[in-house]
């Protein structure tokens, strides 16, 4: 199993002397990866009082792809991984560029987990249709496949309309991981036919295991062999006691995960510190 964490977007602050001190932690114990979550904007609440989202405008988020460029050179070996960018309410060919440069300067080393999202007030606010995001996502996958992969590219879909243009520099590789989130149907089927990976938010319960397999056989009706999309997990520690952290671990090796990134958001953590020194205890339980 992969160990990995989950920036503290939230809680970490603004001070980018405590951010870069955090990443080093982090790769200085061993981790393997680095997850931040994404958010452009965040909706003001004190005019919708019947506001059920778990976050708001009152919730701090760094934008990934400019975090990424600045953890680029304070880390050497950390992946870097969004989790998930909302990638239908931004312009494919702006995140193929983004994230093209994220991955030179990174020496390879990005892997985009992407997202339909569920904030309806960003995707207005950002000009993008909320109704049609997840028929456009698939769209946007194969878009970006090819504008990493190609000096030029021509390609005519509903959404996407490219003439012999291209990006540069490209990516190393040639391509990026790109790994999905989400627990419908869709997007199962979507992770199984275009993904990388898979990005579950929840425990290694029977529901879990029925996604799982529902995965599988999504991947082999696409064509693919099973190990064709890994799955990484992630274990909030504010909502799973330090007993059943193993527990918790061994379960989702059990239903095929090979990545799990740890959540120390949620305890009222008073500093960056704090949440890198939980990480290290989490870590030395897990792998004692």
């Amino acid at each position: 199993m992969h160990l990995g964490t989950i920036f503290p977007q939230t809680e970490i602050g603004t001070d980018p002397a405590v951010i870069g001190d955090y990443a080093r932690a982090v790769e200085d114990m061993g981790f393997t990866h680095l997850t931040v979550y994404d958010h452009v904007l965040g909706a003001g609440i004190a005019r919708r009082p019947d506001w059920r989202g778990p976050y708001t405008s009152e919730s701090q988020f760094h934008a990934p792809f400019v975090l990424f460029g600045y953890l680029a050179a304070v880390v050497r070996r950390l992946e870097l991984v969004t989790g998930v960018l909302i990638l239908p309410q931004r312009q494919t060919a702006l995140v193929a560029k983004q994230a093209a440069e994220v991955d030179v300067l990174s020496g390879g080393r990005l892997r985009l987990g992407v997202g339909v999202g569920w904030n309806a007030v960003e995707y207005e606010a950002l000009g993008a249709d909320f109704h049609t995001r997840g028929q456009r996502m698939d769209e946007q996958i194969e878009v970006l496949r090819a504008l990493w992969h190609d000096p030029t590219v021509t390609y005519h879909g509903r959404w996407h309309h490219i003439e012999d243009a291209g990006i540069n520099p490209l990516p190393p590789r040639r391509d990026i991981p790109i790994w999905i989130g989400g627990h419908s149907d869709a997007a199962l089927r979507r992770t199984a036919r275009l993904g990388n990976g898979w990005l579950p938010q929840r425990a290694p319960d029977e529901r879990a295991g029925a996604e799982v397999a529902r995965l599988r056989d999504f991947t082999r009706a696409a064509g693919r062999p099973e190990s064709a999309v890994a799955i990484e997990a992630r274990l909030s520690v504010a909502q799973v006691p330090e007993p059943q952290w193993q527990r918790y671990h061994d379960s989702w090796v059990a239903l095929g995960a090979t990545y799990l990134s740890i959540n120390t958001m949620g305890l009222g953590l008073p500093s960056a510190r704090a949440h890198a020194e939980l990480l290290g205890r989490v870590r030395a339980r897990l792998t004692s």
